[in-house]
């Protein structure tokens, strides 16, 4: 039995291979956190506390790699060498290949316990933990994406502001009255570089339309469906017809364009507003707009706090148990918000911590509350990657005007399933 301590842990009957009975004795806990020397310092004062809380465990933290990026390659090397830890941060996307290493925990008789709380995880967060509905994780950082208009450009054009009932046809036509070529003013902006930016800017209204990514057995993809014809069909229409969207050429300069005053509408997160409000933008959020059927289902990319299987007792208890009290509602502030990011849990949405972050950042309790959009998590498969970048490339091409939407997301599920084939993460 895993014994209940601290802010959240869990007790339950042995669960295969996951956290087994508490041992005995000191113990090290090795955390690769990926992450910036700011949330690395947060991160290291949490172990410390957590440490001073259960002195017989130490929580040595260190980076990992340079970069978050880099973690997944330092753990596939590490896992042949045996020197992978205890828990490491990952990208939602790398879910399903952490999982194949068989090198991961399975915590999920671990999570049903009332105690958890697991509920209070978004959907597409505890999705993304669970690849194969094996619970690998916690998850570690949430977002979603919404709509962040100009105010000023709206008062101007003498548009009524955005709603969270907006429709995709509502967006169409402020997109177009928004726009000013004289003043090399946009409606809206869409990223081209062929990227996961340009990727996943797509899923919401492919989602909303009742498409899916992916086959049942998720071996082939199947975007190329009616739901994906529509969706990039309406995207094409507002860049080709309507000439109202800014074609980004990389994954920045549509956002230093709309903190400049020359786009009135972007479809983007809360990881923009610390720089919106530096740009002194007198700036608005809402929910995406629907097909008008009150469907608002955005995206999110949730991060993950993997945990790895040493065959060890104690390491495996002490793992969850951290893991579990750092996501915690009563300590997880101390991170995430600290760090500019979005509460974990439903149950912070109370906290004074949570009332001092949206005073700071306006529309970030809009972005909360959107996080009830997120209904489908974005695909973990190994292939994903491959996959993202044909269909990424397809849309561009499509909204540049050199594509027919139907032809152009076939090739990309044509590419994709190679992709696909050959599992590259």
């Amino acid at each position: 039995m895993i014994g209940l301590i601290g802010a959240c842990g869990c007790s339950s009957a042995d669960a295969g291979r996951g956290p087994a009975a508490r041992a005995a004795g000191p113990v090290v806990i090795t955390v690769w956190t990926g992450q910036d020397p700011g949330p690395e310092k947060i991160l290291e004062g949490l172990a410390a506390k957590f440490h001073a809380l259960h002195p017989d465990v130490t929580i040595r933290m260190s980076r990992g790699a340079p970069t978050t990026d880099e973690l997944l390659p330092r753990l596939t090397a590490a896992f042949g060498a045996g020197t992978y830890p205890d828990i490491s941060y990952a990208y939602g996307s790398w879910a399903s290949a952490l999982r194949q290493s068989d090198k991961t925990l399975d915590l999920t008789r671990e999570v049903a316990d009332s105690r958890v709380r697991w509920e209070e995880f978004p959907e597409a967060a505890r999705q993304t933990a669970s690849p194969g509905s094996r619970v690998i994780g916690f998850p570690a950082v949430v977002d979603n994406i919404g709509l962040l208009w100009n105010k000023k450009l709206f008062a101007a054009a003498g548009i009524p502001f955005p709603t969270n009932d907006w429709t995709w046809e509502d967006f169409r036509s402020a997109a177009k009255k928004l726009t000013d070529p004289v003043h090399h003013v946009f409606g809206t902006a869409y990223p081209v570089s062929g990227s996961e930016d340009t990727t996943w800017h797509l899923w919401p209204l492919f989602w909303q339309n009742g498409g899916s990514v992916l086959s049942g057995d998720e071996k082939r993809a199947v975007f190329d469906s009616d739901a994906g014809i529509s969706a990039l069909t309406f995207l094409r229409s507002m860049a080709v017809k309507d000439r109202s969207v800014y074609l980004s050429p990389d994954d920045e300069k549509y956002i230093e364009l709309f903190t400049s005053g020359r786009i009135g509408m972007v479809m983007s997160g809360p990881w923009e507003l610390a720089d919106v409000l530096r740009a002194g933008l007198d700036y608005g959020v809402s929910y995406l707009p629907s097909f008008g059927d009150g469907n608002h289902q955005t995206i999110s990319a949730p991060d993950l706090w993997a945990l790895f299987d040493h065959q060890d007792e104690n390491r495996s208890h002490w793992a969850f148990e951290f893991t579990a009290w750092l996501t915690s509602s009563a300590v997880d502030p101390e991170f995430n918000l600290a760090a500019g990011n979005l509460p974990l849990r439903s149950s912070e949405a109370s906290s004074p911590e949570f009332a001092e972050f949206i005073r700071k950042y306006p529309g970030a309790r809009t972005f909360f509350d959107n996080l009830q959009n997120a209904k489908v998590g974005r695909p973990t498969v190994p292939g994903y990657k491959g996959l993202s970048q044909a269909l990424g490339n397809a849309i561009a091409l499509t909204l540049r005007g050199g594509a027919d939407p139907a032809q152009a997301l076939q090739e990309a599920v044509r590419l994709s399933n190679i992709a696909l084939a050959k599992g590259d993460s």
